[in-house]
């Protein structure tokens, strides 16, 4: 299949990312943009852009007609959905197949199977694959309370489509399961138009660890180890690290393999990722089958020195994929903090607005995956990622060690963040043990005992006038020296 000009039908830092091995691959890109994005760094970086509606993205990134009109536009033959959005809508994958233009992405008799939670258990049931005791098909509320009793609890409600934690419901007692089932039931509806929930015994204490998978159009597949994504909040994923400190080379060899019977048994082409869950014991059980490319990619392509984006490329032009699993190496430990507009201090609520200074970290094995730069403005219509740092290390304390320093270089002014968060969480004791399970930050242990709101404010107030007044004496001549002052308050203020 051509792949000649690529359309990236996304937005924030995985369109820049596709973009950038693009360019390095010397292909032409091609941006949409929302009204709200106008001004938005992806836009910038391609070599076309169009505007394709209004800022909801029902209105505009969700719509596979305002894709194809781009594609007609632009001539672009191929689109690149990133994750969100389109990526996992076979609907959309069939649209851009029937119209001639490549999807840079798996196939649909995947996307298809992989989309229903419930189908996905069935897959890996009959492929080989461990799964968490449960029930696989819908069912009625009774029905399922009487599952529930079987199994025992805790049980976990879980959304037959969808994900992102939403749709689900720990259930310690049979009293909380109907309320539990109806806001679940609810919460997937509006989320993902449909409210079929099902059942699943909660593991205590449960680590998540996935496996990226890939595979070609001539029946190879392979695995890139695994990614452990247990610090959780939510059920949205917060840091992730490849490999994982629980796993073990045995582990990792039965994990991997179970991946393998999973992609083979649904012909999987392109990137993808098999999530599990493991207790205590390094058991492990299928989860659920991701049908693109993850956001935590970038800590798989640190320990295998591989571009995955590329490979998505190449795979979706026909090509084999590049290395055999004998061929594909496993080196250091590498950590990615998810950095995000949004304030720790009010339940992490997103905090849209304008960006007002941005100093960025730079060093030996430092990676900041941005969509943002100074002055562009965080829209309060999407995901409020501003970036997603990670480091790299031969080791897991020097992969950490790295992490934190790299965050106490990063400056974000006019917006609230949770880069204290990460720094936080990047001493927290248990973390640097490695003793993860996806219930960690139910404890706000990162709260510090400090000042009040409003002496916090006066506080800033007065290193913003600190920092007003650098700025006009910057742009005065001086003959030599000088403190930066106002510099080392910003760092306080950012510290805050």
């Amino acid at each position: 299949m051509p792949v000649t000009k690529v359309l990236i039908a996304n937005r924030g830092e995985i369109a820049c990312r596709v973009i950038r091995t693009c360019r390095e691959m010397g292909i032409p890109t091609v941006a949409v943009y929302s009204e709200a994005d106008r001004g938005a760094l992806h836009v910038r970086m391609a070599d076309e852009a169009y505007l394709i509606g209004p800022a909801a993205s029902r209105e505009s990134y969700l719509l596979v007609e305002k894709i194809l009109e781009a594609c007609r536009k632009s001539g672009a033959d191929a689109v690149h959905p990133g994750y969100g959005f389109l990526s996992e809508n076979a609907e959309a994958a069939a649209a851009l197949e029937a119209a001639g233009i490549t999807f840079i992405g798996p196939n649909i008799e995947a996307i298809e199977p992989m989309g229903s939670k419930t189908e996905a258990r069935k897959v890996a049931m009959k492929a080989g694959c461990p799964v968490v005791p449960g029930v696989q098909e819908s069912m009625a509320d009774e029905a399922l309370i009487a599952k529930a009793k079987e199994i025992g609890f805790p049980v976990m409600i879980k959304a037959a489509y969808g994900g992102g934690g939403k749709g689900m419901r720990l259930v310690h007692k049979e009293a909380d399961l109907i309320p539990s089932i109806e806001r679940a039931r609810g919460e997937a509806l509006s989320s993902f138009g449909n409210d079929t929930v099902y059942l699943e015994k909660a593991i205590v204490k449960p680590r998540h660890i996935e496996v990226q998978v890939f595979g070609d159009k001539h029946g190879n597949h392979v695995y890139l180890w695994e990614r452990e994504c247990s610090v959780q909040r939510r059920h949205q994923k917060v840091i992730e690290e490849a490999p994982s400190p629980h796993v073990t080379p045995e582990m990792r060899r039965a994990m991997g393999e179970a991946a393998l019977k999973v992609a083979k048994a649904v012909n999987y082409v392109g990137a993808g990722t098999v999530e599990f869950l493991a207790d205590q014991d390094r058991n492990f059980y299928f989860l659920e089958m991701n049908t693109r490319l993850q956001v935590e990619h970038p800590v798989t392509e640190w320990i295998t020195g591989l571009d995955l984006v590329k490979w998505q490329i190449l795979v979706a032009r026909g090509e084999k994929l590049p290395l055999a699993q004998d061929q594909i190496q496993l080196n250091g430990w590498s950590i990615e903090c998810r950095i995000y507009a949004e304030d720790p201090d009010k339940n992490f609520m997103p905090s849209p607005g304008r960006i007002t200074y941005l100093r960025t970290p730079a060093s030996r094995n430092v990676r900041d995956d941005s969509g943002v730069y100074q002055g562009a403005e965080v829209p309060m219509f999407y995901d409020p990622m501003i970036s997603k740092l990670s480091t790299w290390g031969p080791t897991r304390p020097e992969a950490i060690k790295r992490m934190e320093a790299a965050l106490g270089e990063y400056r974000i002014g006019g917006i609230r963040h949770n880069v204290d968060f990460h720094k936080a969480l990047m001493t927290h004791e248990p973390f640097l043990k490695g003793e993860l399970h996806t219930g960690m930050l139910d404890t706000p242990f990162w709260k510090k005992k400090g000042v009040g709101p409003r002496f916090r404010h006066a506080i800033a107030a007065a290193l913003f006038a600190e920092l007003e007044a650098e700025e006009r004496r910057a742009q005065a001549p001086v003959a030599s020296g000088g403190r930066p002052d106002a510099w080392r308050a910003w760092g306080k203020f950012n510290r805050l």
